[in-house]
């Protein structure tokens, strides 16, 4: 989606702030005990009271309202009778629709202490976003994002994961410019449109390079196994830079 209208604008930083409360509401929500399909249900239940719609359900007939992947997952992870525990990287990601506009959010959380590898990654997972997110511009190239984050993570020591990318979202959850890397890569020669709407979500690891798919048909592990963080805002690329509407409020 490129946006053109101010009441486009307007229509899309109202989804982005539901998925926001609905993320941190959630992450607010985890105590011991708690399975992913609790969970789920609670952000099933602040959706629709903001009259907005699961977009993995609606647009793929995912088992879930949101996706909730729990230590080895990395991403698509369906809510189920998981219990967490303290110790647990979490990571959720709630994208949904409101009159026509898609937002799409996610970051991994830390339930309960975590060891201090855990704890860096996840503090770098989210620095990466931001590197990323500071790439974006109307005119600037689209590899740049990911040429940003791979120096990024190349200086801390980090792996990305190079089949799980960026994507185009506004009108569906999914559309042009339907992948963007967000590791390094010569060969995208695309600038950024003003008004773009896209997301942002660089999947950092210490060792995975790629996302393989688990036995259900949804959710992906790393290979080579190891741990890995996701953080995702949904933007709109300005002459200014970007404006994250994935903000709670």
């Amino acid at each position: 989606m490129t946006i053109t209208k101010e009441d486009e604008l307007t229509g899309l930083q109202e989804i982005g702030r539901i998925v926001a409360n609905t993320l941190q509401s959630m992450a607010k929500a985890m105590e011991p005990g708690i399975t992913t399909r609790e969970l789920d249900a609670i952000g099933r239940d602040l959706l629709a009271q903001e009259g907005a719609v699961s977009a993995p359900e609606a647009t793929y007939d995912f088992p879930g309202a949101t996706c909730i992947s729990v230590n080895e997952e990395i991403a698509h992870g369906i809510p189920g009778d998981r219990v967490l525990v303290r110790g647990d990287l979490v990571n959720i990601d709630v994208s949904a629709s409101k009159h026509g506009y898609f937002a799409d959010t996610g970051a991994t959380f830390r339930f309960g202490p975590v060891r201090p590898a855990q704890d860096r990654l996840c503090r770098d997972g989210k620095r990466a976003m931001q590197v990323g997110i500071a790439q974006v511009g109307s005119g600037k190239p689209l590899a740049g994002i990911g040429n940003a984050i791979g120096r990024f993570a190349a200086q801390r020591g980090y792996t990305l994961i190079r089949n799980l990318a960026s994507h185009g979202v506004g009108k569906a959850l999914h559309e042009y410019p339907e992948e963007i890397a967000t590791w390094p890569t010569r060969r995208d020669k695309r600038r950024i449109d003003k008004g773009l709407v896209l997301t942002v979500e660089p999947f950092l690891s210490t060792g995975g390079l790629w996302a393989t798919e688990g036995t259900d048909g949804w959710t992906l592990y790393a290979e080579p196994p190891a741990p890995v963080v996701q953080f995702e805002h949904t933007v709109v690329a300005t002459e200014r830079g970007a404006i994250i509407v994935t903000l709670p409020g």
